[in-house]
């Protein structure tokens, strides 16, 4: 009888940015190398995509040339527009037989700049608080979707929470001999940034915070049921600080290479979060997905990946304050239903856009 290979495929949502990028990078060195590994890359846009896939094909040429196959396949989704979420997740139910692993990785901000006078006297006055927890990013309030939510909270959770809602719609994970669901949250995550009567974070001067404490909530009200319905494990994970590409709009050379000194400095005085490089970052997403264990590794607890002054890196957990998690999961079932009834029949071909 001939012996069948084994396949893995994951899916990495916001895969072009730095912490993305090298999930799929370690997932390359890290899956077995007798297995075939399966890269689905996400973009809004196709040229975006096929950058990704062959930055990751010539790291496989280059650095890893894993022995058994490696493939790639891309989906188009915008998480701020609740047809393509829907469209995505058909595609990828016509195209791939199963999902093991899918990385909720996409995160957007509404920032409109720095408060430079703000940041100032908090990097000189508290170095490590001032580049773990600031206050100095100016985030637009009331910014909206074409789809009338909150733009932050529908890219960040509200999204994602839908497109998976469709995935176990389509039996996606079914097949999958240990499917697993990783959510990237944050440091930034204090229950302070999020008031239970803003959910859609619409009055939120720190809407990108908020929405990150929304998916804390939101996995712990779901990792149990998910798990006894569907057999699919869910982890809550946090990258610490890192480079971000998304943030260097507001830079410039002198102010970026300010900001990386900053981080090794947080990093000497004893900050264990300041990974600075996408590949420490990536630890913790890649560690619950390949290497965790459910009695020896809880899903009530957050996973962050840490280093120390070195460099090296470890892992940090922490408990999630689950306070009002019921109440966020009610008003995310009554939304999906909402949003299952408007798009009925609304499916698109997104891979000609």
């Amino acid at each position: 009888m001939k012996k069948t290979t084994p396949h893995v495929t994951a899916l990495i949502t916001g895969t072009s940015g730095n912490l993305g990028l090298n999930i799929a990078k370690r997932l390359i060195a890290e899956v077995p190398q007798e297995t075939r590994l399966t890269i689905i890359v996400t973009s809004r846009t196709l040229a975006n995509a096929n950058h990704t896939i062959a930055l990751l094909s010539d790291y496989n040429a280059t650095d890893v040339r894993r022995p058994a196959v490696l493939d790639f396949d891309y989906s188009l989704v915008d998480f701020t527009d609740m047809v393509s979420i829907l469209a995505a997740a058909y595609e990828l139910h016509n195209t791939h037989r199963c999902i093991d692993y899918v990385y909720l990785n996409a995160a957007q901000g509404v920032y409109a700049g720095i408060d430079w006078w703000g940041a100032t006297v908090e990097c000189c006055t508290n170095p490590i608080k001032g580049v773990t927890y600031p206050t100095y990013k100016i985030q637009r309030v009331g910014v909206k979707s074409a789809d009338s939510l909150g733009l932050v909270f529908q890219a960040n959770v509200f999204g994602p929470y839908y497109f998976i809602h469709k995935l176990l719609d389509y039996n996606l994970f079914e097949l999958s001999a240990d499917p697993r669901i990783v959510w990237i949250s944050s440091v930034m995550s204090k229950p302070s940034y999020l008031s239970m009567d803003d959910l859609q974070l619409l009055k939120s001067h720190e809407s990108y915070e908020g929405s990150k404490r929304l998916l804390d909530l939101l996995h712990l009200a779901t990792y149990k049921s998910l798990y006894q319905r569907y057999r699919v494990k869910q982890y809550l994970t946090h990258p610490g600080i890192l480079t971000s590409f998304s943030f260097f709009q507001f830079l410039n050379p002198v102010t970026y290479y300010g900001m990386l000194l900053l981080f090794y400095l947080a990093r000497l005085l004893g900050s264990p979060w300041h990974n600075i490089h996408g590949w420490i970052a990536a630890n913790a997403p890649v560690f619950v997905s390949l290497y965790a264990d459910q009695r020896d590794d809880p899903q009530d607890l957050k996973y962050g990946s840490a280093s120390r002054w070195n460099g090296k890196e470890y892992m940090k957990t922490e408990e999630v304050d689950p306070t009002g998690m019921d109440d966020v999961l009610s008003y995310f079932e009554k939304l999906t239903l909402e949003w299952d009834d408007k798009l009925k029949n609304q499916i698109v071909n997104t891979r000609t856009r």
